[in-house]
């Protein structure tokens, strides 16, 4: 287990002064388990239940009183409680979906008593049950793949690490780190496939471990919706070859399945955490509603899966610019990842779109900071040619946009078509995770009014 951001988060929570149980959500071998092992190392105690046990699961199916359940728990765990601060972790909650409505009794009788719980495809099995989530008396933390950031950490190319949270960031170590990320981006940021690269630093040797990883999404389709698992299993081997683009359900991946087959299965990915539909703005100003009726583009999980399915390995070597591979689509991706990785409040990357006849425009990203909707483009070439940025920068109320790609950080001035000017912020794709802190440092009056650099 590498050291991960979300082990900071359970440290904010866990010194709240009102916490509430925890649910911990995320894809399946993203790291969710390993990481609540190491915080129950910061415990006086600490039991660990994992629900696909049948003598851990049939605690919670009998409704026993909390206070007998709760002797019940020590009982099957063998543990006497010692003095100072317990926690208890509830793994593959979804497995007993009584668990779940037992959570809000943890925090009304037991409110001492530090509790996690962690699960994929939650919504499924609870609905099943006809069980809610007890509103008001859980929290949620989200857990994604590993960050860029939290790749070079666990490589131990720490100075990398330092350079990258410097802004702004120095050119002369944009080669060094444009490398990693490369690497980053090929591997992926799954736990167990970069702990198999980090030991033998052969990529040949991932192959089975990614179909692994695919397999087991698989098999929980079959087991947790068993009439619609051919649909899903075709959606699971069909979505890397889709990343990047906007989708139709009728039809998708070249299937005679029907829009809502499609749909209902799409958004059983979504609940597991295997996919996002990012469905796009119109907007160019805040609030920037998500627009439903509107055909949504799709993100995988991780781009090293991608990566492995579609067969992208090989370009790799080939290509300096991440934007010269899979039609652009790999770069897009990999920044909307990163969005993912980095946002505490499991917020969806937004993109925007302008949809009229002979005038078509999509600007890759949009992201709200300091009242104003920014437009991020991932684009390799001259600023001149972005045109549907332009034509985002022709409506917005600010002159501030940002273009991420595989140069050197740097402000320019920009004129639209149409006569509006505004600063353009390059930065190098593996700023993105990092980019509300450049967000702050572009907007300030000193940067903003001086000269391009």
């Amino acid at each position: 287990m590498f050291g991960r951001k979300i082990l900071n988060n359970l440290r904010i929570w866990k010194k709240s002064p009102k916490q509430k149980p925890l649910i911990l959500r995320g894809a399946r071998q993203v790291g969710k388990t390993s990481a609540v092992r190491i915080f129950g190392q910061e415990f006086d105690n600490f039991i660990e239940l994992n629900l696909e046990q049948p003598a851990h699961r049939d605690i919670f199916q009998r409704e026993l009183p909390l206070k007998d359940l709760w002797q019940a728990i020590l009982l099957v765990d063998n543990t006497t409680i010692n003095r100072g601060e317990t926690l208890l972790f509830i793994d593959e909650i979804q497995n007993a979906p009584e668990a779940v409505a037992y959570l809000r009794y943890f925090h009304e009788q037991l409110p001492h008593l530090h509790v996690i719980s962690a699960g994929s495809l939650l919504e499924m099995r609870i609905g099943a049950k006809q069980i809610s989530f007890p509103v008001g008396r859980v929290e949620f933390l989200y857990m994604y793949p590993l960050s860029f950031i939290e790749y070079l950490n666990a490589a131990g190319i720490t100075q990398s690490v330092d350079l990258i949270q410097q802004v702004p960031f120095p050119e002369y170590a944009l080669d060094t780190v444009l490398r990693h990320f490369h690497r980053y981006t090929l591997v992926g940021g799954m736990p167990e496939v970069i702990g198999r690269y980090l030991e033998t630093e052969n990529v040949s040797s991932l192959g089975p471990l990614y179909h692994a990883l695919l397999q087991t999404y698989m098999d929980d389709a079959e087991k947790y919706a068993p009439s619609s698992a051919k649909i899903i299993r075709h959606c699971i081997e069909t979505a890397p070859f889709e990343v990047g683009k906007r989708i139709k359900f009728s039809g998708f991946g070249q299937s005679s399945y029907k829009s809502k087959e499609i749909s209902e299965a799409l958004r059983t990915l979504q609940q597991a955490m295997l996919i996002r539909l990012l469905y796009p703005t119109t907007s160019v100003e805040i609030p920037a509603q998500r627009n439903r009726k509107k055909s949504p583009r799709l993100q995988f999980l991780d781009t090293g899966l991608i990566n492995h399915v579609v067969g992208l390995q090989d370009q790799f070597f080939k290509y300096q610019d991440l934007h010269a591979m899979h039609r652009g689509l790999l770069a897009e991706h990999i920044v909307g990842q990163e969005l993912l990785c980095h946002s505490s409040l499991n917020a969806e990357p937004l993109f925007w779109v302008r949809e009229k006849k002979q005038s078509m425009a999509e600007v890759d990203y949009v992201v709200p900071h300091q009242g104003h909707l920014i437009p991020v483009e991932v684009k390799a070439g001259k600023s001149g040619t972005l045109r549907s940025l332009h034509q985002f920068m022709d409506q917005c109320d600010h002159a501030y946009a940002v273009r991420l790609h595989a140069h050197s950080l740097a402000i320019v001035d920009v004129r639209t078509p149409a006569g509006k000017a505004f600063k353009l912020l390059n930065l190098p794709y593996f700023l993105a995770g990092q980019i509300h802190d450049y967000l702050d440092w572009f907007l300030k009056p000193q940067i903003c009014t001086g000269e391009p650099r």
